[in-house]
């Protein structure tokens, strides 16, 4: 009998069901003083303690107290987030610091702390954090319907930060690794609150250590519970039944076998310091760190170390799926015919069920080509579709192949923006940069890309944003397979298989029907891209991260505004001189260069 569990939001193992079934003082004040109903007692048990659960409780007083607290940790105020750990934090933020917007005073905007938040998490660790996705907008008054504690943490840790540096003056570096600091210790409580339940599940006291075969134990139920979820049923039929877990949870040996290696490298950590291992466990009477005994933080430690690695460990899964999906891009455009898609849905791939609307929605599917609609390649890998892990805090995503091109281009240029000249030596100038099937990737830059740049320049004053959404457009079509086309925010919805409902999967009938189109979209397979499909998704509208006022660089419609004044006001001296009464209207039309799209168009800040 097929086993079937509800819509979950780790969607790999939805998908194989689907397959089977078919200043530090003050700072520290501003901190208490954000606090509303705890006391200084409890405030202080919950930093000693750390033993609150983040998953059962949404209630908004207890929520401002474990958030204080977390953030009181990371200002220093009496918890375990050191200077040196904020220094480090300082110098991993540096490089995307350096070519973030800055006000006269040398701060970021509000906007540019939640970008940079986003991509310190993407870069580090593969995580998408709840509430800093890039498709939803940064000046939204709420952050969702439901009063969840995810939606709700990062308006509570930008709010203490708000409260301490007026909106006028910005944030500086220090604020930024204050934030990220917070949210790491967020993270951390998190899962110590899942480590918590395996230890009562287990009946397993948290003060008494555990042999090695008693660790990779608990850590194998810790797998079980952070991957499914909240879905309690599932997580006792899959504990067990072995045979069943080994079939439902794709690679589940390799999995266990790169848990027990966390185990082994803090074994190995512990003989090459033996000094530092006593230390560590003189403050937990009874533990011989020596031994191959684990007490509850050694365990908490390897956890924590899993979160942070486990997309790298993944990596293979995600390269894999991107092969396949490379492999149906013919036109080497970054994208799929959905016709082949399903097709090899059906036919070999279990892992692209993922029904039309439900793509739409995710933003991963281009209905603008004449081939018909197409799977957008690096915005399928990035959706959350795809990602392993789903909590109330973040997601643990497929890496982010644009990230590296991007880190590349800033180290290199360290400034906001720059002018294409500048941009396009960069980009001639990239380290090897390989595709996912590790054949060379040669940039094609001259022609119509070249003169894009230029028009994007044409409408920023002569420089180019290079965190602006016209930019990252650009990208997209310069590394197809790399980077994902930037819908506008709000367009597109960062939601899992289980947030969307029923419908995320498509049906067989639905899969059939396009799939019997697989050929059509190659019957002109022999003709030159750009003469096929050359940017047929292209948007002219802009959005930035800031104002880039105080660079002096002025926004399209500023720009088209004081080209009608000074039309207007030629013309205004053309009536006089000529006598004419009244003027019926006036029109301007500009061709656009063959080839090309129109550069006019909205702009406005995100």
């Amino acid at each position: 009998q097929a086993f079937l569990f509800p819509p979950s939001p780790y969607h790999p193992f939805t998908k194989m069901q689907r397959f089977y079934a078919t200043s530090m003082p003050s700072a520290c004040l501003l901190v208490f003083l954000a606090v509303t109903s705890p006391t200084l007692a409890a405030a202080k048990g919950f930093l000693v303690e750390r033993r609150s659960s983040f998953r059962g409780t949404v209630d908004a007083n207890s929520l401002e107290q474990e958030l204080s607290a977390a953030l009181g940790e990371a200002m220093g105020c009496g918890g375990h987030i050191s200077s040196d750990q904020l220094a480090a934090i300082e110098h991993q933020l540096t490089p995307i610091w350096s070519t973030l917007p800055k006000n006269g005073e040398g701060n970021i905007e509000r906007r540019s702390l939640r970008y940079l938040v986003h991509r310190h998490f993407s870069r580090q660790s593969a995580l998408q954090i709840r509430g800093f996705e890039p498709s939803r907008p940064a000046n939204a008054s709420g952050w969702g319907d439901a009063d969840i504690l995810a939606q709700r943490v990062p308006a509570f840790v930008e709010s203490f930060l708000e409260s301490s540096h007026k909106l006028e003056r910005g944030f500086n570096l220090g604020d930024a690794a204050r934030v990220v600091a917070t949210i790491e210790q967020l993270v951390f409580d998190f899962e110590g609150s899942v480590l918590e339940e395996v230890y009562h599940e287990q009946h397993k006291p948290m003060g008494r250590s555990l042999s090695r075969q008693g660790m990779e134990q608990l850590l194998e139920s810790y797998m079980i519970r952070w991957m499914i979820g909240d879905d309690e049923e599932g997580i006792q039929i899959l504990s067990g039944n072995r045979s069943l877990l080994e079939s439902t949870i794709p690679h589940w040996d390799q999995i266990v076998g790169f848990v027990n290696g966390q185990v082994k490298a803090l074994d190995f950590k512990r003989q090459q310091a033996p000094a530092l291992a006593r230390t560590e466990a003189s403050a937990r009477p009874g533990h011989n760190a020596m031994e191959a005994r684990y007490s509850f933080e050694d365990a908490h430690g390897i956890v924590g170390g899993i979160t942070k690695s486990f997309a790298s460990f993944w990596d293979s899964e995600c390269r894999s799926m991107k092969a396949s999906l490379v492999e149906m891009d013919t036109h080497h455009t970054g994208r799929v015919p959905l016709s082949k898609f399903y097709s090899h849905g059906l036919d070999a791939e279990w892992r692209f069920g993922e029904s039309e609307e439900y793509l739409r929605e995710l933003g991963a599917l281009d209905e603008t080509s004449w081939r018909g609609k197409q799977v957008i390649i690096p915005n399928y890998i990035q959706a959350t579709s795809n990602c392993i892990i789903s909590s109330e805090h973040y997601l643990v995503c497929c890496v982010n192949d644009c990230n590296g091109v991007l880190d590349e281009i800033e180290s290199r240029i360290g400034a906001a923006s720059a002018e294409p000249s500048q941009i396009l030596a960069v980009m001639g100038n990239l380290s090897s940069h390989s595709t996912t099937l590790e054949e060379e990737h040669e940039l094609q830059l001259q022609g119509s890309l070249t003169s894009q740049l230029e028009m994007i320049a044409d409408a920023h004053g002569g420089q180019v944003p290079l965190h602006g959404r016209l930019f990252a457009q650009w990208l997209h079509f310069a590394f197809p397979r790399e980077c994902p086309f930037p819908h506008k925010s709000g367009a597109v919805a960062a939601l899992t298989p289980s947030e969307y409902g029923e419908r995320y999967i498509a049906s067989a009938e639905d899969m059939k029907a396009h799939a019997a189109q697989a050929n059509a979209s190659d019957s002109h397979a022999g003709l030159e891209n750009e003469d096929l499909h050359w940017m047929s998704q292209w948007s002219a509208e802009e959005e930035l991260i800031a104002d880039y006022a105080a660079m002096g660089l002025r926004a399209p419609w500023q720009q088209r505004s004081w080209l009608f004044i000074m039309i207007g006001g030629l013309l205004g001296l053309l009536v006089v001189v000529a006598g004419v009464v009244g003027v019926a209207g006036s029109g301007l039309k500009v061709a656009a260069e063959p080839g090309l799209l129109p550069h006019h168009g909205k702009a406005h800040f995100v």
